[in-house]
């Protein structure tokens, strides 16, 4: 039986907080002046969120369950708020940049879903602290040389950056709230990730009235 449920659909899946269209446009905007070092790739408007939970590669015939888990939780507000400076990562030769989305409330309901979907058994928690980000560009890998054992081509270390992205406006720095928390599927392609909503949960409802 094991074997059987091994064989069964799987699909990548995430859990993160959207941005309000505001908050994604002024990224955009930002990405379009900040990146000026040919080694760095912006991230598409539709991956700028904050990833709560990774849940990895689950049944498909799971995903009811694991939206009811995600969409249980109770609306609330949840305030974030963008650092200035883009963070490196790692900072000694960095492969993405992130923005700080810095927010007690995000780290609450992370906290709230990672039990949820950990009693469940669909998520094991990640022993480091959890960082609410937005990724915003990456790193391009320097030119493939070499292959494995397999004959694989192996990716390459991340280019060398002559430019880091400059720093956020003024105007990206104000708060904002998140308007809702969506379960997501990934679906990897060649030319990159595409995310596909599966179910979400209103957090600008509070539930009350």
């Amino acid at each position: 039986m094991a074997k059987e449920r091994l064989k069964s659909p799987r699909a990548r899946l995430f859990v993160a907080l959207d941005l309000p269209e505001s908050a994604r446009g002024g990224l955009v905007a930002w990405q379009r002046e900040a990146l000026g070092d040919p080694a760095l790739r912006s991230i598409a408007p539709e991956a700028l969120h904050v990833t709560l939970c990774f849940l990895a590669y689950q049944p498909e015939s799971e995903i009811d369950r694991i939206a009811d888990v995600v969409c249980g939780v109770k609306p609330r507000t949840t305030e974030l708020r963008f650092g200035r400076d883009p963070v490196p990562v790692p900072r000694n030769r960095p492969r993405l940049f992130a923005v700080d989305a810095e927010s007690e409330g995000a780290v609450a309901l992370q906290a709230e879903l990672s039990d949820r979907l950990h009693a469940a058994r669909f998520y094991k928690p990640e022993k480091r602290p959890f960082w609410s980000h937005v990724t915003v560009a990456r790193v391009k890998p320097e030119r493939r040389t070499s292959s494995d054992r397999r004959g694989r081509r192996r990716r390459g270390r991340p280019m060398l950056l002559e430019r880091a992205p400059t720093a956020l406006p003024d105007e990206l720095l104000e708060p904002f709230d998140a308007p809702r928390v969506t379960l997501y599927r990934s679906l990897l392609h060649p030319t990159g990730a595409e995310y596909v909503s599966l179910a979400a949960l209103d957090l600008t409802s509070d539930g009350e009235g």
